[in-house]
């Protein structure tokens, strides 16, 4: 089980890798959009989760894994989905698988949060 410390620095580091993704020059053009699309996303919901790396904790960790699991299901069906997977496959189901992995297998809740002055401390 991947604590939620880990997992975060692992939602930055997806993020910005799906961003700068296009970058290379075998990546298909009809997919940079949606990876950076996604990247982005990942980034900002990442930001406003209520976990050790959120800024706002506004977002359930619970939330997040599950926004986690639709992003890698969606990055792992792209290429057939918007028509190029006659150009470029692997590198978008292993991250999509690895988007679903980490949702599953992340813990729930942060440690903080069983801490009762967590939830005054926040406010």
């Amino acid at each position: 089980m991947l604590s939620t410390k880990v997992h975060a620095y692992l939602d930055y580091l997806m993020g910005l890798l799906l961003i700068l993704l296009p970058l290379h020059p075998v990546i298909p053009e009809a997919a940079s959009t949606l990876l950076v699309i996604l990247g982005a996303g990942v980034i900002l919901y990442s930001l406003i989760t209520d976990y050790e790396l959120g800024l706002l904790k506004i977002l359930a960790m619970k939330t997040h894994l599950v926004l986690d699991i639709l992003g890698g299901l969606l990055l792992a069906v792209s290429p057939w989905l918007f028509g190029f997977s006659d150009q470029l496959i692997w590198p978008f189901l292993v991250l999509g698988i690895f988007e679903i992995g980490a949702g599953l297998f992340t813990a729930r809740k942060p440690p903080f949060e069983a801490n009762p002055a967590h939830k005054t401390a926040s406010k």
